[in-house]
């Protein structure tokens, strides 16, 4: 699978999504919760340990594994038979979802301050930052791909 978007085809750009950002998330985000898990576990006692951060990256887990299912069950099949009556709709509620998970993106920087560990940090505590960046960019790049490139060949104009 190439690491660039099909630029003309929405129904390969659905499938390039499911085999780039889906497969990802899908390993990136619990990986990065087992971190966040010890790295509060091991520093709760400091003073800039990101208290909350697994948590929060447990409801994103679910949240996202709600939202990929959607659009790999639903929405991404009608993409690939050209659109169906109403697509709209569906595109609408993954819409908000993404607005959703941009909400949760600025809780996971405020929260590592940016992802910027404190100096002393240990390594397992620069790797969970290192790796939310990672996952940070791929989900926003995911959803800008979604918002402004797929999404847009099925609304209805003055629907967004």
């Amino acid at each position: 699978m190439p690491d660039r978007p099909p630029p003309d085809d929405p129904g390969e750009l659905t499938r390039f999504i499911e085999e780039r950002y889906h497969a990802r998330h899908r390993t990136d985000l619990p990986e990065a919760a087992a971190l966040a898990e010890r790295v509060e576990q091991v520093h709760r006692d400091t003073p800039d340990v990101p208290q909350g951060l697994a948590m929060l990256l447990r409801q994103m887990i679910g949240e996202l594994e709600v939202h990929m299912k959607k659009e790999e069950l639903i929405l991404f099949p009608a993409i690939r038979r050209g659109g169906m009556p109403g697509i709209e709709n569906p595109i609408a509620m993954m819409r908000t979802d993404h607005d959703d998970h941009a909400i949760e993106v600025g809780r996971i920087r405020a929260l590592t301050k940016g992802f910027i560990p404190p100096s002393d940090a240990c390594g397992t505590w620069r790797l969970l930052y290192a790796r939310l960046a990672d996952f940070v960019s791929d989900l926003e790049e995911h959803i800008r791909l979604e918002n402004e490139v797929l999404f847009p060949h099925f609304e209805v104009a003055g629907a967004r």
